[in-house]
């Protein structure tokens, strides 16, 4: 059987995540999630890995659940609940989770559970042209684990209209409902995608993966607790190796170690 994800690391640490299963448009199967999910744990184990990039192969990015797989009578095995590593609910706490930060190179139409991993990722590049919605109510469910990424990145009353009337939009307005960060022509996919890889690539990997925290955890916390655990790990980046080679490198105007070698400019 052909692999339904397909990998690849580039010299400078980029670890690409190709979904490939245009058959099925890249919906979430069980065998898509397991091998997606392994994927994730080779990016986050390997310490090559500094940038995961997510993409797809064919017109659809990801059509959300397999509707087909869903509605098949559950028999033997498959009757429990699903095994973390072909539950789609994985994929979503493995983006949040990782130190990497994540990039969506969103090359097409992504609905439904599709949607809310399109709108996971760190940042996002989605290609004009390409179609996205939350089309749940359509088919008699609701938007239900998604909202849980979604709903942080969107007004109520934007969120309330996406997930009850459950039209179609495009990348444009994606972005203006705060689900992606540009939207680009399809000649100037790789482009904005490089470009952000670049910026990420400059950045040392343990204060990307302090920042990604910040990102998470703080919005969580009160005042107090919130300036309190900034303080403590603020204090803690200070004083590690990581900061005193960025600000050594900074002061003798040379790039950091971490840095690509065409930076040096």
């Amino acid at each position: 059987m052909n692999p339904r994800v397909l990998t690849e690391l580039d010299g400078r640490g980029v670890f690409t995540i190709t979904l490939a299963d245009e058959e099925r448009r890249n919906a979430l199967g069980r065998d898509l999630v397991a091998e997606f999910v392994a994927a994730m744990r080779r990016a986050d184990e390997d310490p090559a890995v500094r940038v995961v990039v997510v993409t797809n192969t064919g017109r659809v990015f990801c059509a959300g659940a397999d509707l087909a797989e869903r509605s098949a009578p559950a028999v033997g095995d498959d009757a429990g609940d699903a095994e973390p590593d072909t539950d789609p609910a994985e994929l979503f706490a493995r983006i949040r989770r990782s130190p990497k930060p994540y990039v969506g190179r969103i090359a097409g139409h992504a609905v439904a559970g599709g949607m809310g991993l399109a709108a996971a990722m760190d940042l996002s590049v989605a290609v004009r042209g390409a179609r996205f919605g939350f089309t749940e109510v359509r088919v008699g469910v609701a938007p239900a684990m998604i909202s849980v990424i979604c709903l942080p990145k969107m007004r109520q009353a934007d969120a309330a209209e996406a997930f009850l009337r459950a039209n179609r939009f495009d990348a444009d307005e994606a972005v203006r409902l705060g689900l992606f960060n540009r939207a680009v022509d399809p000649d100037g996919l790789d482009a904005a995608v490089e470009a952000i890889v670049a910026d990420l690539l400059a950045g040392g990997p343990e204060a990307l993966a302090a920042t990604k925290s910040l990102l998470t955890r703080v919005p969580a916390l009160d005042f107090e607790e919130a300036m309190r655990w900034t303080a403590e790990l603020s204090a803690r980046l200070f004083a590690g190796a990581e900061a005193a080679e960025g600000m050594a490198a900074f002061l003798e105007r040379r790039p950091p170690a971490w840095a690509p070698a065409n930076d040096a400019d």
